[in-house]
């Protein structure tokens, strides 16, 4: 009965994450099928870029039966994985909200929402900026005909173009996360700020070596991808500082909470011992009450008796010879 007590929330979990990744694929899927009906559609937004500066005459090839098919298959895809991330990122959230503190959610919640924005943002900046940028590059080594030498000319394959422009896209898109994934670093405690800006020469030289690995071979592309990344590393620094000045700022509300309550129950302390020290003299006060009252009873008893042969009074106490203390001690 304990192991079983033990494995039902794993189970339940199990079936949860289950729940919520079908409803991501179902989601993929129908994506999928929506964007492969207009995937001529979105493979000529894609196309537009350079088609703009090849003009109408030129053409694209493909040397394969099955390339144009399988390239439209990975621009569906493409576009479904794209579309449907905000659904993804939901069932996540989804998933993994219920089982953090009302703080980490709203922590994290803002990053939720930043993450499909900031790859946008890369994918607009490679879409619009650098790609009629690399490609007027590289379609500048065209060279016309002449009588000594033949004419260079581009004839682009369908699925390398495809190839170079997901390439493109992903790079900018992963890169623009930086700011993300140093703010959370940052308020994991695994970096900071300092950190960050004392390293700031290392980090010009890895973004640059990345945009080169990520990028075609041309300084264009490795440029518009390296500035960017450094700004961005810039921007986390930032983001890093007001994440550390807002944890500062919880860790001190917090001390002052504890400060608090310890004060209330010192006072709640100083209390009982001041009400227990007040009872104790009221004790003392009425024992001493107690003893004045035995000692007056005391005085009272001391009554005149008559002899039975004589008129003359007796006191039936000491004699009138004793001194104070003997009549003090014989009322006790």
């Amino acid at each position: 009965m304990q192991s079983h007590d033990k494995q039902m929330p794993i189970m339940e979990h199990l079936i949860e994450l289950r729940n919520r990744l079908t409803w991501a694929v179902l989601a993929l899927f129908i994506t999928f099928g929506v964007c492969y009906y207009f995937v001529e559609d979105i493979y000529g937004f894609l196309v537009q870029p350079l088609a703009e500066i090849m003009g109408p005459d030129r053409r694209m090839i493909y040397t394969a039966l099955t390339e144009v098919f399988f390239t439209y298959v990975k621009v569906s895809f493409f576009a479904a994985c794209f579309v449907s991330a905000p659904v993804f990122l939901g069932q996540f959230w989804a998933f993994v909200a219920p089982g953090l503190y009302k703080n980490e959610r709203s922590a994290f919640m803002p990053f939720i929402f930043a993450t499909p924005i900031l790859f946008l943002m890369g994918g607009a900046l490679v879409y619009y900026l650098i790609m009629p940028l690399a490609w007027k590059f590289f379609l500048s080594f065209e060279q016309a005909g002449g009588a000594s030498n033949l004419a260079i000319q581009l004839e682009a394959k369908v699925g390398e173009y495809l190839s170079l422009v997901m390439k493109l896209i992903f790079a900018f898109g992963l890169c623009f996360q930086l700011p993300v994934l140093l703010t959370l670093m940052a308020r994991a405690g695994i970096v900071t700020a300092d950190g960050l800006a004392r390293r700031r020469k290392y980090a010009i030289v890895i973004a640059f070596g990345f945009a080169a690995v990520l990028t075609p071979p041309d300084l264009i592309s490795q440029i518009g991808l390296g500035i960017p990344i450094i700004i961005l590393y810039e921007i986390s620094i930032i983001m890093a500082r007001i994440s550390e000045r807002k944890r500062a700022k919880a860790a001190a509300d917090d001390d002052a909470d504890e400060d608090d309550e310890t004060d209330s129950d010192d006072d709640g302390e100083a209390e009982v011992a001041t009400g227990t020290a007040v009872a104790t003299a009221q004790d003392g006060v009425d024992a001493q009450g107690e003893a004045a009252a035995s000692y007056d009873d005391g005085q009272t008893s001391l009554t005149r008796s008559s002899d039975d042969e004589g008129d003359a009074p007796k006191l039936s106490g000491p004699s009138n010879n004793d001194d104070g203390e003997d009549d003090f001690n014989n009322a006790r």
